[in-house]
C-alpha cells in the first residue's frame, strides 16, 4: 500500500516539534530575563519626591547618623521616617526660605506630614524587620547601598526573594561587627568568611532556621 503522505513530513513534524520545545522555554527565559530587569524590580530606579531630599549632601558631607532620621530602625520593624520636626530642627535656622523646602515648611505649619514616596517597598506579604538584621549584624548598605553618594535615592537592590536567599543561605558573607552597621565606607575584609562564621556564633543566630517560609512570610 502507497504511503498517505511523503517520507519528507516526519522530518517537518520533528523540526515542528523541536521548534515548538525551543520556543516554549526561549520564552520562559525572556520573561525570567524580563522580571529580572531592573525595569521590573526598578533596581538602580529613583523615585520622585516631594522634596529632594539629598543623602549625598546630609550623611555623605555632612555626616549625619542614620539614626538621626530614621530613630526606629534598631527597635522596630519600620525604619521610621523623620518627623517634619525633625527636618525644621535645622531648616528653621538653615535655607529657612528656600524655596525647595516650601513643602517642609507648610507641613510643619500645617501639622501635616509630608507623603513621601517608599523606595525600598516590598509586597504585602513579605514581612521585614530592621531591628532584627540591625541588631544581628546586618548593614544599612548592605540591603540599600551606598546612599551617602546617592543625591536622590535609588532602590540598592531587586529584593526578589533569591536576592533575601542568598544572604539567608549564606549570612556570613555580609554580617559584620555591630559597630559597623551604620558605617556605610565599611568593606568586608579579606577573611569574611572566617569572620562572619564566628559572628554566627557570637550572635546566636540559628542558620538552618533561616531559610524557614515563616521567616518572612508571617
Amino acid at each position: 500500500m502507497a504511503q498517505a503522505f511523503p517520507r519528507v513530513i516526519n522530518t517537518v513534524f520533528r523540526l515542528a516539534i523541536l521548534g515548538s520545545v525551543l520556543g516554549v522555554a526561549g520564552t520562559g527565559w525572556v520573561w525570567v530575563e524580563i522580571l529580572r530587569s531592573p525595569y521590573v524590580s526598578r533596581a538602580g530606579f529613583q523615585r520622585p519626591q516631594p522634596v529632594p531630599y539629598s543623602h549625598e549632601t546630609h550623611v555623605g558631607v555632612l555626616g549625619m547618623d542614620c539614626r538621626y532620621c530614621h530613630s526606629t530602625v534598631e527597635t522596630s520593624a519600620s525604619a521610621g521616617i523623620p518627623s517634619t520636626k525633625a527636618c525644621m530642627a535645622c531648616h528653621s535656622q538653615i535655607y529657612s526660605r528656600s524655596p525647595v523646602l516650601e513643602p517642609v515648611r507648610s507641613s510643619y505649619e500645617k501639622d501635616r506630614s509630608i507623603a513621601w514616596t517608599r523606595v525600598h517597598d516590598l509586597p504585602d506579604f513579605v514581612h521585614f524587620d530592621h531591628s532584627i538584621h540591625v541588631n544581628k549584624g546586618v548593614g544599612c548598605s548592605t540591603c540599600h547601598g551606598r546612599v551617602d553618594q546617592m543625591p536622590l535615592v535609588a532602590q540598592g537592590s531587586t529584593l526578589h526573594m533569591e536576592w533575601c536567599l542568598a544572604c539567608h543561605r549564606h549570612p556570613e558573607s555580609v554580617l559584620r561587627p555591630r559597630d559597623r552597621v551604620f558605617d556605610l565606607t565599611w568593606r568586608a575584609p579579606d577573611d569574611q568568611e572566617e569572620q562572619g562564621a564566628k559572628l554566627l556564633g557570637q550572635l546566636s543566630i540559628d542558620k538552618a532556621g533561616l531559610e524557614d517560609c515563616s521567616v518572612c512570610h508571617q
